[in-house]
């Protein structure tokens, strides 16, 4: 197996082991922001790392796309692995967590449509609205949140997201490992 993929295997099992312990020890409950940067982090290193060691084996001297492209085999590997991963996190492990993020919108939801000024804002931003009871525009704009905390759109979100990242990444790796640590004679210590 190529050292890229490895590595990003490794930083992958490692976020998903953060990612476990804080749901077991229930230290963040549902306040996600710290693992989503845990989670760019991750993207970053699998990808600093896995083209460091790359380029390291590498007996002969390579171009930068082939960088970019060593990079981001280990940002895909981490991508695909933590993507797939959250899509079972939030199906088996932790479903309350979508449904908690559903309860809140809900309830936002219903204190706005409870305020007549709020509600006459609502109506007034689509004209569909304007025939419809308070209870039909409730139902209506619940689609969209019940929709996105799904397993399935979670998954997709987090594969786009972590690809995007993965391959600036991996671009910019690969640009200042050639600036600055690869040069032309030189070797990284």
């Amino acid at each position: 197996m190529r050292i890229t993929v490895k590595t990003g295997l490794i930083t992958a099992g490692i976020w998903i082991l953060l990612k476990m312990g804080v749901f077991l020890t229930g230290i963040l409950g549902t306040y996600v922001v710290p693992l989503v940067m845990l989670n760019i982090l991750g993207v970053l290193l699998a990808v600093a790392i896995g083209l460091y060691f790359q380029k390291k084996q590498e007996e002969e001297e390579s171009n930068l796309l082939t960088d970019v492209k060593n990079g981001l085999a280990s940002g895909l590997t981490y991508a695909l692995v933590v993507s797939v991963f959250l899509y079972f996190y939030y199906s088996s492990i932790d479903p309350e967590f979508n449904a908690h993020q559903i309860a809140e919108f809900e309830a936002g939801l219903q204190k706005e449509l409870n305020d007549p000024k709020s509600f006459q804002r609502i109506k007034d931003s689509n004209p569909e609205f304007e025939v419809k009871s308070k209870e039909e525009i409730f139902e209506s704009l619940m689609q969209g949140p019940k929709s996105f905390y799904s397993p399935g759109s979670t998954m997709s979100i987090s594969m786009l997201s972590l690809l995007l990242l993965a391959t600036i990444n991996s671009i910019f790796v690969s640009l200042v490992y050639r600036k600055i640590m690869f040069r032309k004679g030189q070797t990284a210590s």
